[in-house]
């Protein structure tokens, strides 16, 4: 599949039940309403960081397998910390998050230079206006 889109948002999360303890990632990626993918899956034992983290991680990775090319893209998450960690605000001190932060932005880099994404952005919402992706990390971690 490749596709060509105007803009794509893509919410993410990724949650624990104990932290760390069984773990899961919801994405959701949609364009003009539509929706164009969905992830849904349990990442094992984890905590809720390395979740958020790799809720991100899985999206890129599902923009560059499905060859999806888009003009801007903008990530929404509900965790203000991953949000500014990603963008560089805050600093990653965690060795194994800091592995997580650079295969996301290594990637990042790997579509801007393929020309499959020009410009993104990273958004930190209210839990509430992230319930699509929050609905997903359940019904993996129910499943």
């Amino acid at each position: 599949m490749s596709k060509t889109l105007d803009f794509l948002e893509i919410n993410t999360d990724g949650g624990s039940r104990g932290n760390p303890g069984p773990a899961a990632i919801g994405v959701v990626a949609k364009s003009q309403g539509l929706v164009i993918f969905t992830l849904s899956e349990k990442i094992g034992e984890n905590t809720n960081n390395v979740a958020e983290y790799t809720a991100v991680l899985r999206a890129l990775e599902k923009i560059e397998e499905d060859k999806i090319f888009t003009e801007k893209i903008r990530f929404v998450l509900d965790s203000e910390l991953i949000v500014k960690q990603i963008t560089g605000l805050y600093k990653v001190k965690q060795p194994h998050l800091q592995v997580l932060r650079k295969q996301i932005i290594d990637l990042i880099k790997k579509l801007r230079d393929t020309g499959q994404i020009k410009l993104m952005s990273f958004v930190n919402v209210l839990r509430d206006r992230n319930k699509e992706a929050d609905r997903l990390v359940n019904e993996a971690l129910d499943s």
